[in-house]
């Protein structure tokens, strides 16, 4: 079997060499977790929620080392790093509520009695992104095991460590073999496999639009489910009766975040025309402050991109716009890059038209509520954003009038998993998270029993 070189992206150091499966591999994995599958969906939904319960037990206690293994792995700070650990238990422990209370209906109808039932799909295939290794994944997988599906996992080449070892913990805490399996290696392999294999019936891909088209088209061969979260361009709308010095302060975690490789990062700023210079003055030191560090010490708000490769394609839409300011870096090794504010001249701006995937932020004023909405809409992307006003009518307004799945008024919060998470227009197709997504790892039956003589 080959293998892949897990790198540090923080030092460049390589961490571990993972094993790739091969097609054989991945097809032998998916038939085995066609074969867990009767037995799981059968088990009792009590049984089948003490043991999600238990697993997310088990992810607490080992939150510490789940954490320090994504920053090596991934370069996310300490404290990221612990919340997204924390996440996959909370999801964990809100799906482990569900297999109790997945109920279906009784309808009124004439001559009988009429019920739906919530029927697991089967095997689902789960593609995971480098950039929130271990929430992504549990996104899928929680909901997906409560509804009584099996579980074929691939996640990224360059961060596959945290689902490797969620794998082992899944069977720690007593998950029957076979039930949730995590498969490391390319894409175009492990991947693929999961659209073209017939006993995978649904496939959730979190990932970039051009390959989420590509897999969409692929499933649609079979007539095969698929949840998409795709790429993001989101908007910051700031109006100048906001909280200017906290929109101002907090402007630099909506987009440098996890060094800014979010979908839900608000890489596009727009600020009314009348508070336009003010607010660029606010902004400069909290830009500036931003702490760039070893993202293994605590005080760290940012470390290292991914890898040299996307280092450079995140430089390359700096090179060619004006540079308002920028923030610190370390210098040597790792793939460092520095909190960088550009100033866009026109909505055709290739840095403020395309995802950068990095902490590059992207500013322009705009003159009224039509402008700001125009400009916030006018991207192909519709996953996220942010609205910053002390007037609750325009707040709502807004809120209605921007096409996007997810919106936050005076707070960059995207992520609850109470509620649901998804995009509008090519930033994807379903809704992740909040009470609803596990019937979307479900097929609603309609049962009649006739009662008439």
């Amino acid at each position: 079997m080959d293998s892949t070189e897990v790198v540090n992206p923080a030092t460049g150091g390589v961490l571990r060499a993972v094993p790739s499966n091969g097609p054989a591999e991945t097809d032998a994995a998916i038939e085995r977790a066609q074969r867990a599958f009767p037995a799981w969906r059968q088990m009792a939904p009590g049984d089948r929620a003490r043991l999600l319960r238990r697993f997310a037990a088990v992810v607490d206690d080992h939150i510490e080392e789940l954490a320090e293994l994504e920053v090596r792995n991934a370069g996310h700070t300490i404290g990221n790093a612990r919340w997204e650990a924390g996440n996959v238990r909370d999801v964990l422990d809100y799906y482990a509520g569900a297999p109790e209370r997945l109920s279906g209906r009784q309808i009124p109808v004439p001559g009988g009695l009429d019920v739906t039932i919530h029927e697991p799909l089967g095997v689902v295939g789960i593609i995971v992104p480098w950039n929130f290794p271990m929430p992504i994944a549990g996104w899928g997988f929680a909901p997906a095991l409560a509804a009584g599906n099996t579980v074929v996992l691939k996640p990224a080449e360059l961060t596959p460590l945290t689902a490797i070892r969620l794998g082992e913990l899944a069977l720690e805490a007593g998950l029957p073999q076979d039930v949730f399996t995590v498969l490391p290696g390319k894409g175009s392999v492990v991947g693929q496999r999961f659209v073209t294999h017939p006993a995978v019936r649904k496939v959730c891909f979190t990932g970039s639009t051009e390959v989420g088209k590509s897999i969409m088209a692929g499933c649609a061969d079979q007539v095969k489910r698929v949840t998409l979260e795709l790429g993001g361009k989101s908007a910051n709308i700031v109006f100048a009766d906001a909280d200017l010095e906290r929109a101002a302060a907090t402007a630099p975690g909506g987009v440098f975040d996890n060094a800014g490789q979010d979908c839900c990062a608000r890489s596009r700023l727009l600020v009314q025309e009348s508070v336009y210079e003010r607010f660029l003055s606010l902004l400069e030191p909290a830009v500036k402050a931003f702490r760039v560090q070893d993202p293994s010490l605590d005080t760290a708000e940012m470390g290292p991109l991914i890898s040299a490769a996307h280092r450079d394609k995140v430089a390359s839409y700096t090179g060619e716009a004006e540079v308002a300011f920028t923030g610190e870096a370390p210098a040597g090794d790792g793939w460092w890059f520095p909190p960088t504010v550009l100033l866009a001249r026109s909505s055709s701006d290739r840095h403020w038209r395309e995802e950068v995937f990095g902490p590059v932020l992207s500013v322009m004023p705009f003159a009224d509520e039509a402008e700001a909405i125009e400009l916030a809409n006018d991207t192909e992307y519709g996953l996220s954003g942010s609205i910053w006003t002390r007037d609750l009518g325009r707040a709502l307004r807004m809120a209605r009038a921007v096409e996007t799945g997810n919106l936050s008024v005076n707070s960059h919060s995207s992520v609850r998993y109470w509620t649901p998470f998804g995009g509008m227009k090519q930033s994807g197709l379903g809704r992740e998270l909040g009470p609803d997504a596990l019937l979307s790892f479900t097929d609603v039956k309609n049962v009649f029993i006739a009662t008439d003589s």
